[in-house]
């Protein structure tokens, strides 16, 4: 079974999904760790040296690539992932199992707020700006996340409900 997990940053896409690895005993994968491996730069440096269209060109090459491979696997994407370049609709070909980690605005703005640091896109704003920020984001993206075959809400749930929440849904 190939699981691919979609979501606003933050929403846990990483952290689920590689407690569904273990959980599942399938490989499990992050689409931005793999583009930086193939790439050879963080994707801060990607963003930073060759700009948004390109990062978009590769990320869309790589996710097909990932996509493509035989064996089964978890696969956490990045939040911008689903709304560019027809990703989506590569993503829902087949019998891959797209899942939406659907976390409330305030949800999403209450854990970005305490990691702010580790997130490039928003480590510069103020925690005042931050609600306006996400916000906006989820208003845009929300009707990308939405075509997921699956929508799992996160709010008031650990990660490890969310995962266990999984395991049963797909076992």
């Amino acid at each position: 079974m190939k699981i691919v997990l979609l979501g606003y940053m933050a929403s846990g896409k990483s952290t689920v999904g590689k407690q569904l690895s273990k959980k599942l005993s399938v490989q499990f994968l992050d689409l931005d760790d793999y583009i930086s491996e193939k790439e050879q730069m963080s994707i801060t440096e990607i963003f930073d040296k060759k700009g948004e269209v390109y990062f978009r060109l590769i990320e869309n090459k790589y996710l097909k690539a990932v996509l493509e491979k035989e064996e089964d696997f978890i696969l956490s994407l990045g939040g911008g992932t689903p709304c560019y370049a027809n990703n989506l609709e590569e993503i829902n070909k087949g019998n891959t199992v797209s899942i939406y980690l659907q976390g409330s605005t305030q949800t999403m703005i209450n854990r970005l707020i305490n990691k702010k640091s580790k997130r490039p896109l928003i480590a510069s704003l103020s925690d005042d700006k931050i609600g306006e920020f996400v916000a906006k984001h989820l208003f845009e993206r929300r009707p990308y996340y939405e075509q997921a075959k699956i929508t799992i809400k996160i709010d008031d749930k650990t990660k490890k409900e969310v995962t266990d929440e999984l395991q049963i849904l797909l076992s």
